[in-house]
């Protein structure tokens, strides 16, 4: 099929110098089905959507037929700092041998988002079941986590050519990798590990990225991380095993010696994606809540959350909570801190909400999408 531009057929950044730009990676070909993760029969083509979130409300400025994939943390997706490039995974893909099953992908997509439409301008080769994506600051390097196999897919970013530096191990097909969350002076990076409950330090010199030799442990199954802008904290989502018992978020000082978890809050079961506000102070996470589960199953809830905690002095506090929709994952965060959208897988769309300091607001406005939201990402600035 010809890859059709399903938004606005003009999209161009010039015309949108002053833009914040979210993307969207979305799968069509997980459907839940009764709590179950199930291929529909002929399902249409995954899709990447990119949207202006430096309006009120957010806008889709375009939607493009690529591939994607909900298996795998919610940051399979990052934008260089620039807003220049989206690079993309799809961890996992129809079987081109049985279509009802899925199997590992092993392809970063480099997407060019200057250009008059979003286009995929390289396809380069990584370890199998490539998931979180980690972009530094200086917009120089990427490190993908390859859960398939334990490794670690370096690319050299120049503008808008993206090399392959090689892959580095650091556990095996067991150790689940997850998100690489890389610190704003691209010195050192988190790598989550859900498949045995660790997250290990990295050391990043230039292209060379090595252990650090230090693992953290934060709670059962670390999936989702981020950093704050200063380098100060960490926040990390464990996903735990999905049973319908609390999971938890964790917090990381990073400027302690050796970093260390310094607290741990218990959260609604699956808390999937997870984001800081840019000024570090706010903790925004996705949980589940049952919502993936089959309707009859003591843990379902009809309706995932958003809640927010405040970080203050290393310690998390409850601030806020709303209704989402449901097995949703993505989230991110406007410039200025007051817009946070939601990807909802089963509902297929955004979910936008405002946040004024005190209240969160669900605005009632979506943003529908061609298949459910996978994974969303901002340029980290």
């Amino acid at each position: 099929m010809k890859n059709r531009l399903l938004a606005l057929t003009a999209f161009s950044i010039a015309l949108t110098a002053h833009a914040q730009l979210a993307v969207s990676t979305n799968d069509a070909h997980a459907e839940l089905v009764n709590g179950v993760n199930t291929v529909p029969k002929n399902p249409p083509s995954d899709t990447l959507a990119v949207i202006d979130l430096s309006v009120a409300p957010p806008k889709l400025r375009a939607e493009i037929n690529v591939p994607g994939s909900v298996i795998g943390p919610p940051f399979s997706v990052a934008v260089t700092p620039d807003e220049s490039l989206a690079l993309f995974t799809a961890c996992m893909k129809v079987d081109p041998a049985d279509p009802t099953k899925t199997t590992e992908d092993n392809r970063l997509f480099v997407v060019d988002l200057q250009s008059a439409t979003p286009r995929i301008i390289a396809t380069l080769p990584t370890g199998k079941g490539p998931a979180g994506i980690g972009i530094n600051r200086q917009g120089t390097l990427a490190i993908i986590a390859n859960r398939g196999d334990g490794t670690l897919s370096i690319f050299a970013i120049h503008g808008v050519n993206v090399s392959a530096q090689g892959n580095f191990t650091i556990g095996n097909a067991t150790s689940a990798l997850g998100t690489v969350a890389i610190t704003p002076d691209g010195k050192r990076a988190l790598v989550t590990r859900d498949g045995d409950n660790l997250v290990t330090l990295l050391n990043i010199d230039g292209n060379q990225v090595t252990l650090a030799g230090r693992d953290v442990r934060t709670g059962f199954r670390p999936y989702g991380a981020d950093i704050t802008r200063d380098g100060h904290y960490a926040v990390v989502a464990n996903v735990g095993y999905g049973n319908g018992d609390l999971d938890t978020i964790a917090l990381l000082d990073l400027r302690a010696d050796p970093v260390r978890t310094v607290d741990i809050m218990p959260t609604p079961q699956t808390p999937e994606g997870i984001k800081l506000s840019p000024d570090g102070t706010i903790c925004a996470i996705v949980v589940h809540d049952g919502s993936n589960k089959a309707k009859d199953s003591p843990f379902y809830h009809d309706h995932g959350q958003l809640l927010l905690y405040k970080i203050t002095d290393g310690k998390f506090a409850p601030l806020a909570h709303a209704p989402i929709g449901h097995w949703s994952q993505g989230i991110a965060f406007s410039d200025d801190g007051k817009t946070i959208i939601v990807g909802n897988m089963v509902e297929k769309n955004i979910q936008i909400f405002s946040w004024d300091g005190q209240t969160l607001h669900d605005t009632g406005g979506t943003i529908p999408l061609h298949a459910g939201s996978a994974a969303i990402a901002t340029a980290q600035k």
